[in-house]
């Protein structure tokens, strides 16, 4: 059964990478768990899955991952979210707060992941997030960009 690593990759059950992903299970079962971690926790922090969707479509927008930015925008589309989401995830700018601090943070980290530092943890809280909130943020950046990596890597393998 195909994950959403091989949708992304273009894999199907024919191909020898999407075989040789299959020599190590937990490995591709654990990725699928982390995804649905992050995407869909069963305690959402008040990190809604609208949200957490619409910040994955804005990474993968980042990352130049169109197979990815295709995935993230039918998941956001499904959830029907409202406006201001929207415009997050494709990348705007000039949002409301506490977006404009997620925003400007997911951004940061994913494009420039060495200039993190404890003044952005700061940002968030000022802008009103929790520990745990960040917390579950730095998870959902870690993951989308790991998710992107993996995807390109097998992308390369494919070929």
């Amino acid at each position: 059964m195909s994950d959403a690593l091989d949708l992304a990759a273009g894999l199907k059950p024919q191909d020898p990478v999407y075989r040789a992903r299959r020599a190590r299970p937990e490995f591709v079962e654990g990725a699928e768990i982390c995804r649905a971690s992050v995407l869909a926790p069963e305690h959402g922090l008040g990190l809604d899955g609208d949200l957490r969707h619409a910040l994955a479509l804005r990474m993968a927008r980042l990352n130049e991952d169109e197979a990815l930015v295709a995935q993230y925008s039918e998941a956001l589309a499904h959830l029907d979210p409202l406006d201001p989401l929207v415009a997050l995830g494709n990348g705007a700018t000039g949002l409301e707060a506490p977006h404009a601090a997620i925003a400007r943070h997911v951004d940061m980290v994913t494009l420039t992941p060495w200039q993190a530092g404890p003044e952005h943890i700061r940002a968030l809280e000022a802008a009103g997030l929790s520990s745990p909130q960040i917390i579950a943020l730095s998870e959902l950046i870690a993951f989308v960009n790991f998710q992107t990596r993996v995807a390109a890597g097998l992308r390369l393998l494919r070929s």
